[in-house]
């Protein structure tokens, strides 16, 4: 797959990459079932960064995420982010309180119900 087949419009690259996964035999629901997120998560990388979708998108098409999402990724394969280490310094181990459901420590995607 060539880096030049892939559109630089968002619309256009979003409807690429769900024609790609059909053509691998994936769909945005099956990679949802398979990551253990709802089907609203996967779609949610087609307007904003969210690192785990995107990397499990590029997987399945074979690519590099920063292939995928030039503007949202940095060429040595790491997300590029406006807050660095932000998430990470929240969820450290040390901080056992700021776990809790609160406005310091949000609720990530939900599970599927049955899984929960």
């Amino acid at each position: 797959m060539d880096v030049i087949d892939i559109p630089a419009d968002l619309e256009q690259r979003w409807e690429w990459i769900k024609y790609q996964l059909r053509i691998n035999d994936c769909s945005t629901a099956e990679l949802a079932r398979q990551l253990s997120v709802t089907d609203r998560a996967i779609r949610n990388a087609k307007l904003r960064p969210y690192p785990r979708i995107e990397r499990a998108i590029a997987q399945a098409l074979g690519i590099d995420p920063w292939r995928l999402w030039p503007e949202r990724w940095n060429a040595d394969g790491t997300p590029h982010r406006q807050r660095p280490n932000r998430a990470e310094s929240l969820y450290s181990s040390t901080k056992t309180e700021l776990r809790k459901h609160n406005a310091a420590c949000p609720v990530g995607h939900r599970k599927k119900a049955m899984e929960a």
